[in-house]
């Protein structure tokens, strides 16, 4: 007999030396590295049953990674169009 899985279950692994939290609960997986708040991996059982945890991973991945930081809006006055001419030449 199986016990309904109601609430959170969590038990540490150790892969390649390195520590890390996995949680079930009745939502889906989540790989957490050991002392990290944000989970590096996050499958949910609907995920893993319709065959896009492929899917899934990806996204969770790239949602993850540091972005490029946009470019920095223009404040201020906008430059001007034409060159200065130096104060030597200026009469």
């Amino acid at each position: 007999m199986t016990t309904i899985l109601d609430k959170e279950l969590k038990r540490q692994v150790t892969v390649d030396g390195v520590d890390y939290t996995i949680a079930i609960d009745p939502d889906g997986v989540r790989v957490t590295g050991k002392s990290k708040r944000r989970p590096q991996v996050e499958l949910r059982w609907r995920d893993l049953l319709s065959g896009d945890a492929a899917l899934a991973v990806a996204l969770n991945a790239s949602l993850t990674q540091a972005r490029q930081p946009a470019t920095k809006p223009m404040t201020g006055q906008p430059a001007r169009a034409t060159k200065r001419v130096p104060k030597k030449l200026r009469r």
